[in-house]
């Protein structure tokens, strides 16, 4: 019997393994280290201490100061927080938010949440590229009632990554607080707090190597005579000045801190890499099936680096998944793999329902191997050419 093909790993987007440099870090938290950082004694302190290095190795990575940074389960909380937060802490019917037709769930449906309770809110379009409008944006927030803006900073599905330096200095102008949800950007592009004048900013550890179940908001608290303001959506303790109480999660905070270290120092060779593997992905796939076969979305010379939205007409990506059981990747946003309906991101970069249909996401990482993208862009080509009742040909990776 054949033994089956080892899985390839081409799902970065939806989450990334654990660096076994950040599993190394995390273990002791998990055995000796067991204090609770909120108790006096010995193992309390050591663990409050590790938090407090943690806390200072994410601020290192945005640019940003270790009290601007609190701990959360993830980016989904953190955009919560950060806008149903800012909302109350603002008042609710006084606020006008601005957000994208592009953003992840948690942001959409918490801005549907507000809309509900009285707030207003807003919907810029992007272009068929997935690049925000930003003459569209600044008309609104040049009216003068807009309270906060929120602007995904890379797309999860497309890898489109938003001008937040533009967007941030439209902002800082009129006083409006910019959020920007960067699960998909922290770790991956440079991130700079204070140059794209950012208020708030949401991030997950799973995305860069970290664990699951823990992230960070940013809020920003210098050159402000008072921290953005926030109200807590959980009450108890006062844990992370009170907005999220609760006793923290040391190893996932470990973790966090660690997979942010080494994103900050391995980011400088990693992008050029995974470019390089990406666009190699690519183009074997256009050599193998054809260019005007293989359709690029979003704006890949300048968006995140290893993220690849390929549509392939006539072949809809569920039956890919079923033709290539031992590639591991994804249609449209993870979040929403098990939905019926097409990617409301795709929709609104002007695709049509039936090539929503046919759209695939491959994104490479830190762990990826050359010859695992040679290896995937046969198999795929392979299992369009059949779905699509061409005849095989000789394998142009295996050539190349």
């Amino acid at each position: 019997m054949t033994a089956p093909a080892q899985p390839i790993y081409l799902d970065n987007n939806a989450t990334t393994p654990v660096d076994p440099r950040v599993f190394a870090a995390m273990a002791p938290f998990l055995g000796d280290r067991f204090g609770n950082p909120a108790s006096s004694h010995a193992l309390g302190r050591d663990a409050a201490d590790a938090v407090e290095q943690a806390r200072g190795q994410v601020a290192e990575l945005l640019g940003a100061e270790p009290e601007e940074i609190i701990f959360t389960s993830g980016a989904t909380e953190a955009n919560n927080l950060a806008l149903a937060g800012a909302a109350l802490a603002l008042g609710v019917g006084a606020t006008l938010i601005v957000t994208t037709t592009v953003e992840h769930a948690s942001v959409r449906s918490t801005c549907a949440h507000l809309a509900r309770h009285g707030a207003e809110v807003a919907y810029v379009p992007v272009d068929g590229s997935g690049r925000v409008d930003l003459p569209q944006l600044e008309r609104l927030v040049a009216a003068g009632r807009v309270r906060i803006v929120s602007v995904i900073a890379a797309n999860n599905e497309i890898g489109t990554v938003a001008p937040l330096a533009e967007i941030g200095a439209l902002c800082k102008d009129r006083g409006i607080l910019l959020h920007t949800d960067a699960a998909q950007a922290a770790g991956k592009v440079p991130l700079d707090v204070d140059a794209a004048h950012i208020d708030l900013l949401s991030l997950s550890a799973h995305k860069f190597y970290g664990p699951k179940g823990v992230g960070a908001l940013y809020r920003r608290r210098r050159h402000r005579s008072s921290p953005v303001p926030l109200s807590p959506l959980v009450h108890g303790g006062g844990q992370e000045h009170g907005l999220r109480p609760g006793t923290l999660n040391v190893p996932g905070i470990v973790g966090l801190g660690v997979a942010s270290a080494l994103a900050r120092q391995l980011l400088d060779e990693e992008i050029p890499r995974l470019r390089r593997l990406r666009d190699k992905l690519i183009e074997h796939l256009r050599q193998a099936l054809g260019a005007a076969a293989v359709q690029v979305n979003g704006r890949p010379g300048d968006g995140l680096p290893g993220t690849a939205s390929l549509t392939l007409p006539g072949v809809e990506a569920e039956a890919l998944f079923a033709a290539c059981p031992h590639l591991c990747f994804s249609a449209g946003s993870a979040c929403h793999a098990l939905a019926l309906e097409p990617s409301h991101v795709l929709l609104a970069i002007g695709m049509s329902e039936s090539l929503a249909f046919s759209t695939i996401r491959l994104g490479v990482g830190r762990f990826t191997r050359e010859d695992e993208v040679g290896a995937a862009a046969d198999a795929i080509s392979t299992a369009v050419r059949r779905l699509r009742g061409a005849p095989p040909e000789p394998s142009m990776v295996a050539q190349s």
